[in-house]
């Protein structure tokens, strides 16, 4: 820290809402000890062909193996603007039947909308599905979305 005071570095942190639509993670909220690499789209960074034994190998191994059983989405919720970020996990149900939970949830003012991370059962995720998210304030609709929501091809920061 002191070294940094002199070019006028300070303590900070990624805004919730730049957080949210980058589809960048935070843990506690959108992964935790009981998420798994290949739940979160990140099996790109798992290699499982290496000579290199970790913790965790076999059992990631095993999970590459039988499928995963959920898996990270984004989400657009057809609500009011949200007037802040959730403070709590909100159930998500398809046909009356809970099948897992948004994450984080925010209004994006340069997207216009509400967006959200979200686990959900796999056989609920193909982009297009309308699901239910049980907010603070009442049950809305929201339909599942690629990510990252802003600039997913990445072509902003090509120009």
């Amino acid at each position: 820290m002191k070294t940094g005071q002199r070019f006028g570095l300070q303590p900070g942190h990624t805004s919730t809402i730049r957080r949210i639509e980058g589809a960048m993670l935070s843990y506690h909220a959108d992964a935790d000890i009981n998420t798994n690499p290949f739940e979160l789209g990140l099996d790109r960074l798992v290699n499982l062909e290496s000579g290199v034994d970790f913790i965790g190998k076999s059992a990631l191994r095993r999970i590459k193996e039988e499928g995963i059983k959920r898996k990270q989405v984004g989400m657009e919720l057809d609500i009011q603007p949200l007037a802040g970020s959730n403070s709590s996990f909100w159930p998500v149900s398809r046909n009356g039947e809970v099948i897992g939970k948004v994450t984080s949830a925010v209004y994006s003012p340069r997207l216009e909308k509400n967006i959200a991370l979200a686990m959900l059962d796999i056989e609920h995720t193909e982009t297009g599905t309308k699901v239910e998210a049980e907010t603070e304030l009442r049950t809305v609709e929201a339909t599942i979305v690629e990510t990252p929501f802003y600039d997913p091809k990445k072509l902003h920061a090509k120009g």
